[in-house]
């Protein structure tokens, strides 16, 4: 046990040398500890604990709840854009080539650092989108793609946050969160109810949005491997290889629901119950043929 807390400690040490000083004392990022620590407690609530809470009980329902989560989701996504695009991205003051982080007081530069740490503390609140798919019983929604992807965000933002505050790597966040604004729109709309399906259309180009983004982060992040530019290389390959790895994982699931979708259309008898379940990806509101799992 002593040399678990001593080799804890010297990792702490480390960090704390070579952290963004204008984050230290900020909620949560003192260590990685506790973020890895409500990440875990997360995937234990929605794989083992909540499952076997609801085994015996009736699925909650929760349409005025989705309508509203998805709301705030969206006024959330849209704010962090704007904040992140007025900080940088959207007025000039960013290159979308190279652009290195900015480590001054400057107020405009402290407004992107703070606009981090919300883009940080959103993939917590992100959570609720499998806890509510807990709380209806909708277990066949939350796969193993689900939970890594919303598991894994909040530690892969936090060293973000911790050592790289702006710069090059919020090109990433600005993108996720106008998905954002996008996909819980549509979540929105889709909550209250068959009588706004009409207005939906567009949801056939959710998935393209998603993908695009993926393609997008990987090019924005991967140039900096082939030009000179003042940017920490190991943040380049973390995020450029983060999209490819959700590039790929996403287009494998897609794949595989579009097989399904053609299964069952065609021999609905022969399609077993795994591939029924992907033939749907999921939102917080229930199955979605669109897609639910986006970056961030």
């Amino acid at each position: 046990m002593a040399l678990i807390m001593k080799y804890i400690d010297s990792i702490s040490r480390y960090i704390d040398s070579h952290s963004d000083s204008r984050t230290k004392g900020w909620p949560m990022m003192s260590s990685p500890f506790p973020t890895l620590a409500v990440c875990l407690t997360y995937v234990y609530l929605v794989k083992v604990l909540g499952p076997r809470l609801m085994e015996n009980r009736k699925p909650l329902h929760l349409q005025n709840t989705l309508v509203m989560y998805n709301a705030i989701q969206v006024v959330f996504s849209a704010w962090l854009f704007y904040e992140i695009g007025i900080s940088g991205w959207l007025t000039g003051h960013y290159s979308f080539r190279c652009q290195p982080v900015d480590y001054s007081n400057n107020p405009r530069t402290l407004r992107m650092v703070h606009a981090c740490w919300w883009y940080y503390f959103s993939k917590f609140t992100e959570f609720m989108d499998t806890i509510f798919f807990v709380l209806r019983k909708k277990t066949s929604q939350v796969t193993t793609l689900h939970v890594i992807h919303h598991g894994c965000m909040p530690m892969s933002v936090w060293f973000g946050v911790k050592f790289t505050p702006g710069g090059h790597s919020t090109f990433f966040g600005l993108l996720n969160t106008f998905v954002h604004i996008v996909m819980y729109t549509y979540y929105m709309f889709s909550a209250m109810g068959p009588q706004y399906q009409k207005y939906l259309w567009w949801k056939k180009y959710l998935t393209t949005l998603q993908m695009v983004q993926f393609i997008l982060i990987m090019v924005h992040a991967f140039q900096l491997l082939f030009i000179d530019c003042n940017y920490p290389k190991a943040f380049v390959w973390w995020i450029g290889m983060h999209a490819v790895m959700f590039f790929f994982l996403f287009n494998e699931f897609y794949k595989a629901a579009y097989r399904s979708r053609m299964m069952v259309s065609l021999r609905p008898e022969m399609a077993p119950p795994s591939q029924l379940a992907l033939s749907h990806i999921s939102g917080p509101n229930g199955p979605f043929i669109t897609g639910r799992d986006q970056i961030g």
